[in-house]
């Protein structure tokens, strides 16, 4: 049985083909650059052409690509986006065209094309993914379910905050279904609100299975449960520090809490004091929130209580670095001594030797929920990393 998971990033796309003949360190790999990257780059590589731009396609992951399109329209050069497409920038059509965005139907497009540079914006090509593994000699004609995940904010409406909008839904999936699984669906079952996850579904045509999508962070964390060291723990803190949201979730009976801030607007310091507080119980959500972050929950009534332990939490994520003593190089080597003594000890959780595909093995294992036929074949690799036996090479 093969499943291909991708997890898109804003710097990375992180691709694992996991069969179940193959131990798990023998499944093919692909870390490569991130959609939104990829589009940055070909916008910053045009741009002193000043060739108009039509953008069409799919609501994307913003961030690099939403800089490069905004940094065109400020520059004077015409920028036409189609509704579905202009949503990467905002949700709110009129904020988009207060940029200097035209916004233009389908039916112009038509009359734009032979004018315009046209780039197709989406976050899943399964096409490109396909001929990619296709020219290494590996078909993915014969996959029981493809996984994707993405973070999507959602879908606030106007005048709700995207990020208590976001804290809202996030509390409401737990209160559901208390398990890191609750943030994945299949495609057929995505909620409406959720736009950038239905966008991945909707650019998806002609897949040979079934598509599961799911959300970054939760499958990050998810995925670094398998590490064999985190999986002795029965309660435990995990971080995902992405490169623009950083979250925290207290394990044990369940989520019994979590917190999401914004990387960029926290240090060390900031981060391990809401750790701290998300452990005993006391972090609220405003406390998050007016710091410009997402929000808080705490769920559980029994604090988490950091042992003697050879560390305290668990840590995954591309800004991962930020927690080690040498990064927070404002602190002289005397100060910095003393203040490891009062550090959070983190542990940089590496799920089968490979901590830039965690994200793929929580999507193993949220598939593995959603679709419960391929539970028993799917957990009993993720539980003990091991094939049916085959060896690489007679693997058809």
């Amino acid at each position: 049985m093969k499943i291909l998971t991708v997890d898109i990033g804003t710097g990375t796309q992180d691709i694992f083909l996991y069969d179940s003949n193959l131990d798990i360190e023998n499944g093919f790999k692909l870390v490569l650059p991130s959609p939104t990257m990829m589009v940055h780059r070909r916008l910053k590589q045009a741009l002193h052409l000043r060739t108009p731009i039509l953008l069409t396609g799919h609501q994307m992951g913003g961030g690099p690509s939403a800089w490069a399109i905004e940094e065109y329209a400020r520059a004077g050069i015409p920028v036409y986006m189609t509704p579905s497409a202009a949503t990467t920038l905002n949700d709110e059509l009129d904020k988009v065209e207060a940029l200097g965005i035209k916004i233009v139907s389908e039916d112009e497009v038509e009359r734009l094309t032979l004018n315009v540079q046209r780039i197709d914006l989406k976050d899943f090509d399964f096409k490109l993914i396909s001929e990619t593994f296709a020219n290494f000699g590996v078909s993915l004609d014969d996959l029981a379910a493809i996984s994707v995940a993405v973070f999507d904010h959602g879908n606030a409406p106007a005048g709700v905050s995207d990020r208590q909008f976001r804290f809202d839904y996030l509390d409401e999936r737990i209160k559901e279904k208390n398990s890191l699984s609750a943030f994945a669906y299949l495609s057929t079952d995505i909620p409406k609100i959720m736009t950038r996850l239905q966008s991945v579904a909707d650019s998806a045509h002609n897949l040979p299975c079934p598509l599961v999508v799911m959300d970054t962070a939760p499958a990050a964390v998810l995925g670094a449960n398998f590490d064999s060291t985190v999986m002795k723990r029965e309660r435990k803190i995990i971080v995902n520090v992405g490169n623009f949201h950083t979250l925290a979730f207290r394990l044990g009976d369940g989520i019994e809490g979590v917190f999401e801030h914004h990387t960029g607007e926290i240090d060390v310091p900031k981060l391990e004091n809401y750790i701290r507080a998300l452990a005993d119980g006391s972090l609220k959500h405003q406390d998050i929130f007016d710091d410009m972050g997402h929000g808080a929950l705490v769920y559980g009534t029994s604090p988490f209580e950091f042992g003697e332990d050879e560390f305290d939490v668990v840590v995954t994520g591309p800004r991962r670095s930020m927690f080690t003593l040498e990064s927070d190089s404002l602190l002289s080597d005397v100060k910095q001594r003393a203040a490891s003594l009062q550090r959070l000890k983190p542990y940089f959780a590496v799920p089968f030797g490979d901590m830039m595909i965690a994200g793929c093995f929580g999507l193993l294992a949220a598939t593995a929920d959603v679709m419960p036929e391929l539970a028993d074949t799917i957990y009993g690799s993720l539980r003990s990393g091991r094939g049916r036996g085959v060896a690489p090479w007679d693997n058809p």
